[in-house]
């Protein structure tokens, strides 16, 4: 110490001590806090790897969309919804879906008026409208979507809602059909043809019918963004999982699914080259919003994962999901509806797709079959049990679903 330093007054010697103790608090603080913020702008990778993993993610809202394998996602997120004894907003009284195809109202939830925000997960189909569905979910909600290539969705559109949408209807084919869709899809019948066009755009909250203004698209894409946390891309399922689970904190198997709702092959239509390239005129809109969604969701794995481990995973994930099926499925694979034995799990059918279901084999204890059940339990008997053991006092939903507290499977 400097011969000064001796020289000053005990008094002043206690102050510069305390300025120096408080000075280093300070310093120490601001390197806490800057570090805790930095660990949140880690990758979920980093995050797990770092002594203290990251917490699962319990408040999420999925904007369901048509034909995009959403229903394989729904399932994941009540088997969650159940793991971790939390709540899911779901469609009141008989209802299926939360409103579809009117935009979202906090009346569609059950007992929204008493429950308010407690809900933790919600998945039912709903056309969005953030407004109304944040007053549903907590401030802290993971909102999070998924989009399927415009191409192969209109044709699986075409075949599911060949009754229901007039524009198909009307038309031989799904080529018949985009050879010349205007000569089909008649203005007057828009709330009925919701799914022959843009119907991605129009389940996002937006006018199917929009002119396609490069101004117009642009404010929407930014619009989603700020809306949703992340968008998942159907055509890379098993990668969108891996990156899920990354961005949820959640497990393995917590994303392990069986595919539903898919159908056989024999209802596939072939489009031609000159029908795939009109789709993309036809729903424009739609190819925009994959475009630009397809884009951010590889950047994201980049950023995030990497491909490398992006591949070691998605094998796991097939691992572990075969290792699933050698326990639960009788043959091992889904199976036309003609052949589901326990009619129970058949699934919704729908215009001329034949929708695949699964038979479980007959040899598993209570709790095995309890765990087989919920992953290929459809959509429908799915929300109904769900509501029945989140409503034991109100009145069924009209769908029967599995005695899961019986080892029985009756046909």
């Amino acid at each position: 110490h400097s011969p000064k330093f001796y020289c000053l007054s005990r008094y002043t010697k206690n102050l510069f001590f305390v300025n120096l103790f408080l000075g280093l608090v300070f310093l120490l603080g601001f390197f806490h806090a800057n570090n805790r913020n930095h660990l949140f702008q880690w990758s979920s990778a980093e995050l797990l790897a770092s002594p203290t993993p990251c917490q699962p993610k319990t408040n999420v809202m999925f904007l369901k969309t048509h034909k995009t394998a959403s229903s394989t996602i729904l399932n994941i997120l009540f088997r969650f919804t159940e793991r971790y004894k939390l709540t899911a907003a779901l469609p009141a009284d008989h209802q299926f879906h939360l409103g579809y195809p009117e935009r979202f109202v906090t009346n569609f939830v059950e007992n929204f008026q008493s429950q308010g925000q407690s809900y933790n997960i919600m998945c039912n189909h709903l056309r969005f409208n953030p407004s109304e569905v944040h007053k549903v979910m907590a401030k802290n909600t993971f909102y999070f979507s998924i989009l399927r290539n415009p191409i192969a969705l209109l044709e699986s559109s075409y075949v599911y809602y060949k009754n229901a949408a007039p524009a198909f209807s009307r038309s031989k084919d799904v080529n018949d059909y985009l050879a010349s869709p205007l000569k089909y899809y008649h203005k007057e019948d828009y709330r009925k043809n919701i799914y022959a066009k843009n119907n991605m755009w129009f389940d996002f909250g937006y006018d199917n019918n929009a002119e396609d203004n490069e101004h117009y698209v642009q404010s929407v894409l930014h619009e989603t963004e700020e809306n949703f946390h992340l968008i998942l891309i159907a055509d890379y399922f098993d990668e969108s999982m891996i990156l899920l689970k990354h961005t949820l904190c959640w497990d393995l198997d917590d994303v392990i699914y069986f595919k539903l709702n898919s159908r056989s092959n024999e209802t596939v239509q072939t489009l031609t080259p000159e029908s795939k390239e009109r789709v993309k005129e036809w729903c424009s809109l739609d190819w925009k919003l994959y475009l630009h969604y397809n884009q951010s969701f590889w950047r994201r794995i980049e950023e995030t994962i990497g491909l490398e481990e992006l591949e070691k995973e998605v094998n796991d994930l097939r691992r572990r999901q075969k290792e699933l099926m050698e326990i639960c499925l009788l043959d091992q694979q889904a199976v036309v509806k003609a052949q589901i034995k326990n009619k129970v799990l058949l699934p919704f059918q729908s215009g001329s797709a034949n929708i695949l279901g699964y038979n479980l084999r007959q040899d598993l204890d209570n709790d095995t079959l309890k765990k087989c059940q919920k992953m290929v339990m459809p959509e429908l008997q799915y929300t109904s049990y769900l509501y029945s053991l989140q409503y034991p006092h109100k009145k069924r939903k009209p769908m029967k679903f599995p005695e899961l507290w019986s080892s029985s499977q009756k046909t």
